[in-house]
């Protein structure tokens, strides 16, 4: 039989565990829990925001700003701080050692945090993938999107998540073949089967789904996503049959038989109108060479009569 493990050897067989997954989660920083990217209200003029030095609307100090690393609000006199104060509790300016440039919030006067936090801010390159723009030019907390990991604004986040699980392609094959694409990228937006998910660049980690050959990022299977694919209300897509095909005949097909939008039956009715300015216009020149035929006839009459002087033209 085998040993019992003993308490010491499950301590650390649980510790490096932890160890584990602290690691492989080191790349996906939810963001939202940072205390750099926490909701604050301002004394002042009471607009919600992310955590800032001052304020986004009024650009005033808070009372109690918080540490952008550590998260607290108050200084207690066990901790390594840079400016010693044995025997009282440091708040408010008091607390403060210097501002982030990344994340433009306080960050207390401990020697770990003034160490460490520029190298590790979780905001160093929080652009928004919409609208571009970075944590200086909005007032609003950052996010990262639940399926391309990338990072959204407060204004776009529902927006693109709305439209991220949304190919590139038309069609769920492989983007190198014509075969299913049973791996999908939805950073790239692209699909990819299992020969050609496999990267020589980026290498697949025992037990996780293989990059994409393309971005690195993780694929992820298909059939457990909703997606859809990329679909347009014009040209060869427009007018699909009844049995759902679309292509460019059945396309040209249904703009002869009148089965286009709106905007084409507007078309051919200015077609009709102008039609009928030209039918107008055909007519109106007919009188007028029947009217010249009538005079040339009573011309060429009165010359055999004789008279000249009502067809001598004048000059």
């Amino acid at each position: 039989m085998p040993k019992k493990k003993t308490g010491a050897r499950k301590k650390a067989e649980n510790r490096k565990e932890r160890e584990k997954l602290s690691r492989a989660n080191r790349e996906h920083v939810d963001v939202a829990k940072q205390p750099c990217n926490s909701a604050m209200e301002c004394d002042k003029c009471q607009r919600r925001q992310k955590n800032r030095a001052f304020c986004y609307f009024c650009a005033s100090v808070q009372k109690l700003p918080m540490c952008a690393q550590c998260g607290k609000t108050k200084c207690m006199k066990s901790s390594d701080c840079v400016i010693k104060h044995p025997g009282v509790h440091s708040t408010g300016m008091g607390m403060v050692g210097a501002v982030c440039d990344f994340c433009e919030a306080w960050v207390c006067h401990g020697r770990k945090c003034l160490s460490t936090h520029a190298c590790m801010c979780p905001l160093s390159d929080a652009d928004c993938i919409e609208c571009e723009r970075s944590v200086w030019e909005h007032g609003g907390r950052i996010f990262r999107c639940s399926f391309c990991h990338n990072f959204l604004c407060e204004d776009d986040q529902f927006e693109h998540q709305a439209s991220c699980q949304v190919l590139e392609a038309e069609t769920y094959k492989c983007v190198s073949c014509n075969r299913l694409g049973q791996h999908s990228c939805l950073r790239c937006k692209a699909c990819y089967c299992d020969d050609h998910a496999r990267s020589k660049v980026f290498k697949q980690e025992k037990g996780k789904a293989p990059p994409c050959p393309k971005c690195g990022h993780e694929t992820q299977e298909t059939k457990d996503l909703s997606m859809s694919t990329r679909t347009v209300k014009f040209g060869r897509q427009g007018g699909a049959d009844e049995y759902g095909a679309s292509g460019y005949d059945s396309y040209w097909k249904s703009s002869a038989s009148g089965g286009g939008d709106q905007d084409e039956e507007e078309d051919y009715g200015d077609e009709e109108e102008y039609d009928d300015d030209e039918d107008y216009e055909d007519d109106e020149e007919d009188e007028e060479e029947e009217e010249e035929d009538g005079e040339e006839d009573t011309c060429a009459s009165e010359l055999k009569r004789g008279s000249f002087a009502e067809c001598v033209p004048v000059w």
